[in-house]
């Protein structure tokens, strides 16, 4: 017998409008969206959107390193991390785990591979409520980032990968200030032993970049892996991107960089918090100003995320504002589309029921209850 249940009195938030209705759920996909029912769970005029897909999130670290040296149960810290994130509307998650050496010191190279048999292992317990896919983080200034992609080449979790390079004096970096912040003043070092730092991370750079990114870029294409760029900023860069083959631009630092990104057809990425807060952290460009010049296409929670719905409700609202539809989008059917999820994103017809209950209220929105395949998860 098929399974069925239905979702009534919704503000519905499809493609092109919100709309009241309710939904049918049918062996984990919608079978129909229809104006009205007399039967279901009733959600009280409470806004019904698609799961939120989160690209780009280091959370599941702070679970499995809650601090400096300590080491959490694998699979205990990714059960952990998967609660908050299904508590947050998400339903498909994209765990980036890191490639290379770790710049801050904190993780070995086999930690990586090591969270992600945990994450393999609880989703085959079943005990997650998220879907969990991989993000590899390479950092390609790094001597040993192909030995740690090597882990991972026969991975089919792994569905992104990011060409990642954080030298001093280019991308994020591209003055001193916040990276004396990050890398000086946050490990305690020396000015001695920061000038040597330095030195080696430019030098890195310069001997490994560029033929690292050709090695993970190549793999990439050979795999079917979606490719991201990180933090580009100049046109040079966009330039290096389009050949390349990225489909995502993550984080771009000017503007200039985020509309050749955009214009060249690639989803331009930036952080949910940046718009919560109301811009960068590290004093790059807005994500707003993005958003209000048309060349924001996905929002990512990054370390936050609860701030992937926050952000999507504070779009909608206030001057200037786009609609709540546009919002959703880039948290749900822009990032499905850009990683090729062509089942989920979208409360639409055969697609999966991965849905969440949202009520909007002085202007903070809270998740109250979230499905995946048709199945309640939180």
């Amino acid at each position: 017998m098929p399974q069925e249940a239905v979702l009534r009195n919704a503000m519905i938030v499809l493609r092109d409008e919100v709309r009241p209705g309710a939904v049918l759920i049918r062996d984990g996909s919608i079978a129909d969206i229809s104006s009205s029912s007399t039967v279901g769970e009733d959600l009280e005029g409470d806004y019904l959107v698609p799961g939120l897909i989160e690209l780009h999130t280091d959370h599941l670290e702070g679970h499995y390193s809650p601090r400096p040296g300590v080491r959490w149960n694998a699979v205990a810290a990714v059960q952990a991390h998967d609660a908050q994130i299904a508590a947050s509307g998400i339903t498909t998650v994209f765990d980036c785990l890191r490639m290379g050496s770790d710049e801050d010191g904190g993780f070995d190279p086999h930690e990586m591979r090591l969270l992600a048999d945990a994450i393999e292992t609880a989703q085959g317990h079943g005990r997650l409520r998220a879907d969990h896919l991989l993000h590899l983080r390479c950092e390609v200034s790094s001597p040993d980032v192909l030995d740690a992609l090597e882990q991972f080449k026969a991975d089919s979790n792994v569905r992104l990968a990011s060409l990642m390079d954080h030298a001093p004096g280019q991308r994020q970096f591209q003055t001193m200030e916040q990276y004396t912040l990050y890398y000086k003043t946050k490990r305690g070092l020396s000015d001695e032993a920061f000038e040597r730092y330095v030195a080696t991370r430019k030098e890195q750079s310069a001997r490994y970049s560029a033929v690292h990114r050709k090695a993970v870029a190549e793999h990439c294409r050979a795999a079917g892996v979606t490719l991201a760029s990180h933090d580009d900023a100049t046109l040079a860069h966009v330039d290096e991107a389009i050949a390349d083959g990225v489909r995502l631009a993550e984080f771009p630092t000017s503007l200039e960089a985020a509309r050749a990104s955009h214009e060249a057809g690639m989803s331009v990425l930036m952080g949910a918090p940046n718009i919560v807060r109301g811009g960068s952290h590290s004093g790059n460009i807005a994500a707003r100003d993005l958003a209000d010049a048309g060349i924001l296409d996905v929002l990512s929670s990054d370390y936050i995320p609860s701030s992937l719905i926050h952000a999507a409700f504070l779009l909608a609202e206030g001057e200037g504002a786009i609609s709540l539809p546009e919002a959703v989008a880039l948290v749900t059917s822009t990032p499905a589309r850009t990683v090729r999820l062509d089942d989920r994103g979208e409360i639409a017809l055969e697609k999966r029921a991965d849905l969440v209950r949202v009520r909007h209220h002085h202007g903070l929105p809270t998740v109250r209850s979230v499905w995946r395949c048709g199945q309640r998860v939180s």
